[in-house]
């Protein structure tokens, strides 16, 4: 079963890409799932998150401030502003223009730190930076979504911030509070946790594109384009600015990646429950799920294989 697990998280990629092409293909394969499942699945995604944190993973937050500091600044301020930036470059109609801006303002993903391991960056910084930026998203994420998207539609910035408390931070504290009382079953279910997160993320995916597959198709590939140059951008620059701060290089692996890839089922789900009127908003989060995991993967692979340098070692 273990093994069949670690299939399934290994190749969780190419799992969310076929699940994105058959609700693309086939509609019908997923469409009969209403969009309301996609808010207890993320739950249960960040419950798994809760399980596997620890006391000491927020230790790490507190025993390196600067650290976190610079990975949250650079979290909340370049993927908001590349979102804003590239929704002006592209002329991308509201409703597309408010899909890429949420996912410019959600944390970081939680798949960041499994590509953060295979990369071989600072995995202790990429879970500190992941908690971090999760633990501000309340706040943060409905106030950015607000100066960005303000102008172009109604944000309701204290019903936003509810629902990633009922969604993401209420479902991690009852993780975290399950691992502390019953650390025998959290440590016996915990090796299928990755797997299990791989098929609600691609379930999450199915759920959007098959409800709006056939507005996909007429305007997908711009989107697509604009998606994916916000995740390659994201994480060129997370890396960059790590290099520019005189960071080693396993930190600036796991800025970059931290800083590139979004929770972007979060930004789905806040689409669904609050812009519901603009059904494309669902859109590039959907996108993005699929491809920051091909391009995680493939960021893994290229900081693998790249030898460290000077430039990547401190001052």
């Amino acid at each position: 079963m273990k093994q069949i697990c670690n299939f399934i998280a290994r190749w969780m990629g190419a799992m969310v890409l076929l699940v994105a092409a058959l609700a693309l293909i086939v509609p019908t394969s997923f469409s009969w799932i209403d969009t309301w499942a996609i808010n207890p699945m993320l739950g249960v995604i960040m419950f798994g998150m809760g399980l596997t944190l620890s006391p000491h993973d927020f230790k790490i937050v507190l025993s390196r401030p600067k650290d976190i500091l610079i990975g949250c600044l650079a979290q909340f301020t370049v993927m908001p502003l590349l979102a804003l930036g590239l929704t002006w470059a592209f002329a991308l109609p509201k409703e597309l223009a408010l899909g890429v801006i949420l996912v410019g303002c959600c944390p970081g993903g939680t798949a960041s730190n499994v590509i953060t391991y295979l990369a071989k960056g600072d995995l202790a910084l990429s879970v500190g930076m992941t908690a971090t930026s999760t633990l501000l998203a309340p706040v943060l994420t409905p106030l950015l979504v607000w100066l960005m998207a303000g102008t172009m539609v109604n944000v309701d910035t204290l019903g936003m911030l509810l629902s990633i408390v009922y969604v993401v931070i209420a479902p991690i504290i009852v993780g975290l509070i399950c691992q502390q009382y019953f650390s025998n079953i959290t440590k016996a279910i915990t090796p299928y946790l990755p797997a299990f997160s791989s098929v609600a993320i691609a379930l999450t995916v199915g759920i959007v594109v098959s409800h709006n597959a056939n507005r996909l198709l007429v305007g997908g590939f711009l989107v697509v384009v604009v998606v994916m140059l916000h995740n390659l951008l994201g994480l060129s620059i997370g890396y960059f600015i790590g290099k520019f701060l005189r960071l080693p290089k396993p930190k600036c692996v796991a800025v970059s990646i931290e800083v590139g890839m979004q929770n972007s089922g979060l930004a789905s789900s806040l689409a669904v429950i609050h812009f519901a009127a603009f059904p494309l908003a669902t859109i590039p989060g959907a996108i993005f799920s699929v491809w920051h995991n091909l391009s995680g993967a493939l960021a893994a692979k290229l900081y693998q294989s790249r030898p460290s340098n000077t430039l990547d070692e401190p001052v």
